[in-house]
């Protein structure tokens, strides 16, 4: 998906873009996106707020580097797991679950 005008103007970035972007699982074949691997398979996981580099099928709970499924380089990988941090973390906050 490409950034639009009109998206940039109701301030979707690049980074959520890349992170509502829906992947297909190389394990079971179901797809997912970043956001909801953060915020849902891996909310009881300590790493989830500490930069986490991988990503969690929701749906087999197998995890992958998120270099080379998501990103091409480890520069966007630091940057990516630290914007899914902060992320998740205010929407926790935002909606009354606490953050870890």
């Amino acid at each position: 998906m490409v950034l639009t005008p009109e998206m940039a103007r109701a301030g979707v970035t690049p980074q959520l873009l890349s992170s509502t972007h829906r992947f297909q699982c190389p394990n079971c074949g179901k797809e997912f996106s970043l956001f909801q691997s953060r915020a849902i398979a891996c909310r009881s996981c300590p790493k989830a707020n500490q930069n986490c580099k991988f990503v969690r099928c929701v749906h087999c709970d197998k995890e992958f580097p998120m270099q080379g499924f998501v990103v091409n380089t480890k520069e966007k990988e630091k940057f990516l797991a630290n914007y899914m941090d902060k992320t998740v973390g205010n929407y926790y906050k935002n909606f009354g679950y606490r953050s870890r």
